[in-house]
């Protein structure tokens, strides 16, 4: 099975979940062909570059699962925050780069934007890397109407009108009524005219809107942010904060309506597999789009990249669900049966490079994954009170091997720093160079990557147990987790 991103190769990732997963609303990069934008291959995640423990700093290396270059080890990074530049980013088409690789135009539809910049959030889950739904492109259709003079044999319904209609309360229909108004389309565009379309939904009154921050990386500089509610009502909009190593970001409606409804956000620790899911969104630009699917499982490990040398990598410890998700959803709400948010869509895998007329830009083959709400609503609180995100860590630098041993404590940090932070938590625990991680409280760590994904659902001065491994001995040590504010 091929994999493939929004159009660039996944960077060494730091210690993250073990999961793949590529991130939905990368931004688009070259000018959109025209109907769907091409979709590059993902190229395997570089797996030997240490990661600092718990901090945003090393991207995930994980490898596509039986695809790209073999394993080389590299070195161990110091944890300083933006991660080790990717392997070999790929954009466009078949990866080969170029002006007419990259996410598609607008979500209006009328002619593309030209695209270009940012790549495509591109996912590495343990044994394999992940499609981000990326921004999402235009997509071309034409409307056949069949003129036939005969008779028709259809009889129509006695009551008539569908507006006559009762949707009962807990159906998807009414779940869709009630949470649509509350969600938006986002145009995101940067300076030089690049970007693309995403989803978010309202967060409180105040006008803020929750989203991926892939979906509004193009903006971040001096860019143009719109959104548009499937009312037809559109308005500009401003960054608040943004997270790039939870890929959450929060935006803010410039003279928003007083009559905003937030959505009800939901429990994602309640979860269950099984449990029936419904995603908003605008796959392929085309807006206000429902799917159906259900929990597929939990706390699967996901880090995404945009491949270029400068990207950061995103992780999280995400829900994945069979609802049909495509470029253009990132950012939008996975909901649950009661229409309750339990989930930011964020990125899918997809088996080929073969999109909606054989672009290139590839779409769902039943295999999404989304930010819990828990974690997403506790970043957006943060990056609305301060606009820095502030991310929980451990102080070590772990090896971004892709064994199922555990995370293994490097010798040496990134350049050349201490692998375990003098006076830090891992420190204060007695941790050392070489120990091998195998679990954190309950959850079991098979690889660096997985190990911060997990401390990632946590907050700093949370106390959490670590089981490690030492010549062979098993060991365990509590610890107070730290803290470490912004992306840089």
């Amino acid at each position: 099975m091929s994999t493939e991103n929004e159009g660039n190769a996944v960077p060494p990732a730091p210690s993250a979940p073990p999961v793949p997963v590529a991130s939905h609303d990368a931004s688009p990069q070259g000018p959109a062909p025209a109907g769907n934008a091409p979709t590059a291959p993902l190229p395997p995640v570089p797996h030997d570059t240490p990661a600092a423990f718990g901090t945003p700093e090393a991207p995930a290396a994980f490898a596509a699962s039986g695809h790209g270059p073999a394993h080389q080890p590299g070195p161990a990074p110091d944890g300083s925050w933006p991660p080790p530049p990717p392997g070999t980013p790929s954009y466009g088409d078949g990866g080969a780069g170029g002006p007419g690789a990259g996410w598609g135009a607008g979500y209006q539809q009328p002619a593309p934007k030209p695209r270009g910049g940012r790549g495509g959030m591109v996912a590495a889950v343990l044994v394999a890397a992940l499609v981000a739904g990326g921004l999402g492109g235009g997509l071309g259709y034409t409307l056949a109407k069949d003129h036939d003079d005969h008779g028709s044999t259809t009889v129509s319904a006695s009551d008539g009108s569908a507006a006559q209609i009762k949707r009962a309360p807990g159906t998807i229909a009414n779940v869709a009524a009630r949470s649509l108004p509350s969600t938006v389309t986002i145009e995101a565009e940067s300076s030089n005219g690049e970007g693309g379309t995403g989803t978010g939904f309202v967060f409180d009154t105040q006008g803020h809107i929750v989203t991926n921050n892939h979906v509004v990386a193009d903006a971040v500089d001096g860019g143009k942010l719109t959104a548009t509610f499937p009312s037809g009502k559109k308005y500009n909009a401003e960054i608040v904060g943004h997270a790039q190593g939870y890929d959450v970001a929060v935006i803010k409606l410039k003279n928003a309506p007083s009559d905003l409804k937030p959505l009800a956000l939901g429990d994602s620790d309640k979860v269950a597999v099984g449990d029936e899911t419904i995603a908003i969104g605008a796959p392929f630009g085309l807006s206000n789009t429902v799917t159906t699917g259900i929990i597929s499982a939990k706390d699967r490990p996901v880090a995404s990249s945009d491949g270029s040398s400068t990207s950061k990598a995103s992780y999280m410890s995400a829900l994945q669900t069979d609802a049909s998700i495509n470029p253009g959803n990132s950012g939008g709400p996975l909901l649950n049966s009661s229409g309750a948010v339990i989930g930011i869509n964020s990125a899918i895998q997809s088996s080929s490079s073969g999109g909606f007329g054989g672009s290139g830009q590839s779409g769902s083959i039943g295999l999404g994954f989304a930010i819990p709400i828990n974690q997403a609503k506790y970043v957006a609180q943060q990056l609305i009170k301060t606009g820095k995100p502030v991310y929980a860590k451990i102080g070590a630098s772990v090896s971004l091997e892709d064994t199922t041993d555990g995370a293994k404590i490097t010798d040496q940090g990134t350049g050349g720093s201490a692998a375990v932070e003098s006076g830090g938590p891992a420190d204060k625990a007695g941790l050392k160079p070489g120990d091998l991680i195998s679990k954190l409280d309950d959850h079991v760590i098979d690889s660096g990557p997985t190990l911060i994904g997990e401390i990632w659902t946590h907050k700093p001065g949370d106390r959490v147990t670590v089981t490690y491994k030492r010549g062979g001995q098993e060991h365990t040590a509590e610890l107070t987790l730290g803290s470490r504010e912004g992306d840089s």
